[in-house]
């Protein structure tokens, strides 16, 4: 027992000991960091950027150029950021069927919402630019509606009409119907402004604004909207309500005008 006894005092066992512990908690770390995963992450998005690119190369590097860097036949896309691919893929403007329109329309989608995922990935890897939203950003939770009409009227109102009806613009362009856009590219639009449309940046617009703006588009274009006006006559402005004044107003006018001079006419003879 005495033997034994020394051997466990023994000057290298604490040596012995520590090694141990250093080695399990060696092992522990390793295999419960966030390592793993982050390398699991970047090689995922490696992998989406990998095959955003070859999508590029068969669907857009025609017009934009191999490296995205545009060409006299498409813009530039480099720093346009994935939220503007995934506005203007998303909604069927691009890939563009010609280039000699006036204004690109909103048509049938030609991606799988994942092969935009991965172009927008790929398009963002060729420069910083703004991110695809949310649904925090862009959902309804602690909108304020009002704010938003008040908003949309000032910013938005002159183009689209006050409840996003559309309007034409200047040399065959327009600012398309907001009606059954889906939140998140009204969101991206306001982000990056397509086409004609200004960019509204969170320096410009705060994120709390853009979501109130949907928000009120949401309320104005609900199918269980009521119009507290009664018929809203389309809800397309001036010119719809002024035809209906020239054509019913006006017109009940001349015809209770025509009645009264038969009567009086009427009542002279007799």
């Amino acid at each position: 027992m005495k033997k034994l006894s020394a051997r466990r005092r023994h000057p290298l066992a604490a040596v012995v000991v520590l090694l141990l512990a250093l080695a399990a908690t060696g092992g522990l770390y390793a295999a419960f960091a966030p390592a793993g995963k982050a390398q699991a992450d970047d090689t995922s998005q490696s992998l989406t950027i990998k095959e955003g690119k070859k999508l590029y190369e068969v669907g857009c590097a025609s017009c934009h150029g191999t490296g995205g860097q545009g060409s006299s036949d498409g813009p530039s896309l480099v720093g346009v950021g994935a939220a503007a691919v995934d506005f203007q893929v998303g909604t069927g403007r691009m890939p563009a069927s010609t280039s000699e329109m006036a204004q690109l329309p909103r048509k049938k989608v030609s991606y799988t919402q994942t092969e935009i995922d991965q172009l927008a990935a790929y398009v963002a890897s060729l420069g910083a630019g703004p991110s695809v939203p949310t649904k925090d950003q862009y959902g309804p939770a602690g909108a304020d509606i009002a704010k938003g009409g008040e908003l949309f009227r000032t910013n938005c109102a002159q183009c689209h009409n006050f409840t996003g009806k559309g309007g034409a613009l200047t040399k065959g362009k327009y600012a398309p119907s907001l009606e059954g856009v889906a939140p998140k590219h009204i969101y991206e639009a306001m982000q990056t402004g397509p086409q004609n449309m200004p960019s509204f940046p969170d320096t410009t617009m705060s994120e709390k604004n853009k979501k109130d703006i949907i928000a009120y588009l949401n309320a104005v274009n609900g199918d269980e909207t009521e119009n507290p006006g009664g018929l809203e006559l389309g809800g397309v402005g001036p010119v719809s309500e002024g035809l209906f004044g020239w054509i019913f107003g006006l017109g009940g006018l001349i015809v209770v005008a025509v009645w009264v001079a038969a009567r009086t006419a009427k009542a002279k003879k007799s």
